[in-house]
């Protein structure tokens, strides 16, 4: 990534859904925002029609200029396992419709990029949160993820770049 970038990291659920958002200046990262949106409603499409909403106007008031969501996996409880993998569908579509590109990782990729270990526990990963963005106090562990998601694209995305760029030096 080269100049300004704002990420947004998303860390989908049906009751709640964390969300972390960070500047990336060169190789400086910062904390600028993270919390919880937490569904309401009786109905599970009442419920998900809040969580678009409230995401959609995290997007709105933080500008960011691009996305990551944390991607789910089947368990063995396959109703919970489908709204789980709804309320991913709001959170792939709340910052597609912003116009945002949005990244995916699996939660063991952002566990080894933040904490260095594909197993850590939700308090290392938010430990190691705090630690890269000084002065972040996270809304919680869905709000912790989040921010190791966003942290987690920041990386991939630097790397990225600088992939791209020596790669067009040797191929002009």
């Amino acid at each position: 990534m080269t100049g300004h970038v704002r990420v947004i990291g998303i860390d989908p659920g049906l009751r709640r859904t964390g969300w972390g958002v960070v500047d990336v200046e060169g190789n400086r990262l910062s904390h600028v925002a993270d919390g919880v949106c937490t569904s309401e409603g009786r109905s599970l499409a009442a419920r998900l029609a809040s969580l678009f909403v409230q995401l959609t106007a995290i997007i709105e008031a933080y500008r960011p200029t691009t996305a990551a969501v944390e991607q789910t996996f089947v368990n063995r409880d396959a109703v919970a396992t489908l709204k789980l993998g709804q309320a991913r569908g709001i959170a792939l579509l709340a910052p597609a419709q912003a116009g945002l590109e949005v990244a995916e990782y699996a939660p063991n990729a952002v566990k080894k990029v933040v904490v260095g270990v594909g197993h850590a526990d939700k308090a290392q990963v938010a430990h190691m949160v705090r630690l890269q963005l000084p002065g972040c106090s996270p809304a919680g562990a869905d709000a912790s993820d989040a921010l190791a998601i966003a942290l987690c694209h920041a990386h991939h995305a630097a790397f990225a770049g600088r992939l791209s760029r020596a790669i067009a030096e040797v191929d002009p």
